[in-house]
């Protein structure tokens, strides 16, 4: 039978992709298969969501056009030099591999249109921030279908390839950094006597509203913190305190390291 699209690989980010598309009504199951190695992987997303698993990629390959490349950075080259897998004229293949460029991929499937994807792990749960660019061969009407499936997971974003390692800093590794700022929120509540589990919800949805409004209300952050902050009031103290002890500095070089690295992995 064949299929809308294929997943090469059927981990967690491609589970997440996979979830989306079904509960957005973007594929139904039937239009959707799926490869894994593992036994276990391929009856839990089959089981879970009624799509038809397979073995092997080559599998996949033949039964799809549109093909989301989802396994591990280290077993890339293995698939196609190993394997010898073809993706070739007519196909798309979209990559969410982190760290390979264009270039590279277009050395295995010269042929195939090309989309790399920098996404988070926040696509688990529908709110997914990334990152995409396409090659050349990538018309507006392939890029319409690009639109349709990444933001069946969250906010997608078109950008030049140049700027993906940027992408990487603001969407893919920045989670990271709201959980500590949610964990220390979460600290003060404690030790003012709130219980941690509460702590953690107050903090969390304090979080969850504050993007929401940045982003449905479309006002700069600024304009909105200086709503919450009434003059000699409470948080006007708190922003003082941040701001005396670099929480914006911080926040600045720890998402432009994080850059700098991706930068570096890159080139290796």
């Amino acid at each position: 039978m064949s299929a809308r699209i294929g997943f090469i690989g059927a981990g967690k980010m491609a589970e997440a992709l996979i979830g989306g598309l079904i509960a957005k009504n973007i594929f139904s199951k039937d239009e959707i298969v799926a490869c894994a190695p593992s036994e276990n992987t391929r009856a839990h997303v089959s089981g879970t969501y009624g799509v038809e698993t397979f073995a092997t990629a080559k599998e996949v390959v033949e039964r799809a056009d549109l093909l989301v490349l989802a396994v591990k950075p280290k077993h890339v080259a293995g698939l196609f030099e190993d394997e010898g897998i073809v993706i070739g004229s007519g196909k798309t293949l979209v990559s969410i591999v982190a760290g390979l460029p264009i270039a590279k991929l277009k050395s295995y499937v010269p042929d195939a249109k090309i989309v790399r994807v920098m996404p988070n792990h926040c696509c688990m749960v529908l709110e997914g921030a990334m990152g995409y660019t396409c090659d050349d061969s990538v018309g507006p009407e392939d890029k319409e279908d690009i639109a349709r499936i990444l933001g069946s997971v969250g906010l997608a974003v078109e950008v030049q390839e140049g700027y993906m390692d940027a992408i990487t800093g603001i969407a893919g590794s920045s989670p990271a950094f709201m959980y500590l700022v949610i964990d220390a929120m979460a600290d003060a509540g404690v030790l003012n006597g709130l219980s941690r589990s509460d702590s953690i919800k107050l903090a969390a949805q304090s979080m969850l509203g504050a993007a929401k409004m940045v982003l449905e209300t479309g006002k700069h952050p600024d304009v909105l913190r200086d709503e919450v902050c009434s003059p000699a009031g409470t948080t006007i103290v708190g922003v003082k305190t941040l701001e005396d002890k670099g929480l914006r500095s911080a926040i600045i070089s720890a998402v432009d390291d994080t850059i700098a690295k991706s930068r570096s992995m890159s080139k290796n």
